[in-house]
């Protein structure tokens, strides 16, 4: 199956290193030029604002889904293809599931490891069966990826239940998979 559409997943702040950036546009150009649709959370601060603006700079398209909260705050990206308001973080991890063709998690916080962790979860439920993509800019993920292999070697994890998951180093590392 062809990626036509990437849900991607990423902090609302940048992070101390300028690599985490870096990858974020670097990112967001590839994107732009094999013309996948980005679909991500609508904010316009932190890697998923930089990533979204290089998208946008290089021609391409962004679809943001935001919760009417965040709007509040005045966080939402008003440069983007498309912003798409729904009442809650629930409807809007739905609603960027159901548009993506597969996700791409950057660093960030908590959010962004909820994200994952949801979408690992559905695709093991057999509620979709999705391509996951880890990108472990600057080692970021390397601590949870033990983990990930310590709950399969101590058996809560199936052999099977990370077949979907792709652990790349850098940005190009996803160009094979578009």
């Amino acid at each position: 199956m062809a990626i036509e559409s990437l849900a991607v997943f990423c902090g609302s702040k940048k992070g101390k290193s300028p690599c985490y950036s870096d990858h974020a546009k670097e990112l967001g150009r590839l994107v732009a030029e094999r013309k996948i649709k980005m679909i991500y959370g609508g904010g316009s601060v932190g890697l998923m604002g930089v990533m979204a603006d290089e998208v946008m700079r290089n021609g391409g398209w962004v679809t943001g889904i935001i919760p009417k909260l965040l709007v509040e705050w005045e966080v939402e990206h008003r440069a983007i293809s498309e912003l798409i308001i729904c009442d809650d973080m629930h409807e809007r991890k739905l609603k960027i599931y159901s548009k993506a063709d597969a996700a791409l998690v950057l660093p960030g916080g908590v959010g962004t490891l909820d994200e994952l962790f949801e979408v690992l979860t559905w695709n093991q439920l057999t509620i979709h069966d999705k391509e996951v993509f880890i990108l472990n800019t600057n080692h970021f993920y390397d601590a949870l990826l033990q983990q990930l292999d310590h709950m399969k070697n101590e058996g809560f994890l199936s052999e099977t239940s990370l077949d979907k998951l792709h652990i790349l180093q850098n940005p190009l590392e996803l160009v094979p998979f578009l």
